[in-house]
């Protein structure tokens, strides 16, 4: 990439960062792919950070509410990302912690149960542990796995039962 002035980089991170939200590591680590000073780079930040263009908080509400809604990942899948983006921790402990269990179970019961058709033929612990693991895999806890599955038994003992 060509020299850049100072005044052109803020131009190409600020045009960037007005079409969607990024954390203060990704323009850092963009600036740092491009060769530009760290002096310059400090500048750069605090002005983006100033002018409300960077706001990691921001970034970790909009991420988490996206990645648990439509990537449909849990909640342990989702700190390790954002721990990925050197976010810190007390900022995406208090995010995460506002985001209602009830959520994850809407997320993660249809999963379970496309998951669990695609298991035919297995008993029910084969089956329960490979919905586990499954679960695991997306990044949910054990609290909510438990919970998720144990509601379900408990839908198909009831449905059962009526017939």
């Amino acid at each position: 990439m060509k020299d850049m002035t100072e005044q052109e980089v803020l131009m190409r991170l600020t045009a960037l960062c007005s079409k969607a939200e990024h954390c203060s590591w990704e323009m850092t680590e963009k600036m740092r792919r491009w060769g530009i000073d760290e002096q310059v780079q400090a500048r750069i930040m605090q002005h983006l950070t100033e002018e409300k263009y960077v706001d990691d908080e921001r970034y970790c509400r909009a991420f988490v509410k996206d990645k648990i809604r439509y990537n449909k990942w849990g909640r342990r899948k989702v700190e390790q990302a954002l721990y990925a983006k050197h976010i810190e921790r007390n900022i995406y402990q208090q995010v995460l912690d506002e985001v209602d269990d009830e959520e994850y179970l809407s997320v993660l019961r249809p999963l379970l149960k496309n998951k669990k058709r695609q298991l035919k033929g297995l008993g029910e612990y084969e089956a329960n542990g490979k919905l586990f693991r499954f679960a695991i895999g997306r990044g949910f806890t054990t609290d909510i796995i438990r919970l998720c599955l144990d509601i379900d038994d408990l839908e198909e003992t009831s449905d059962d039962e009526d017939y």
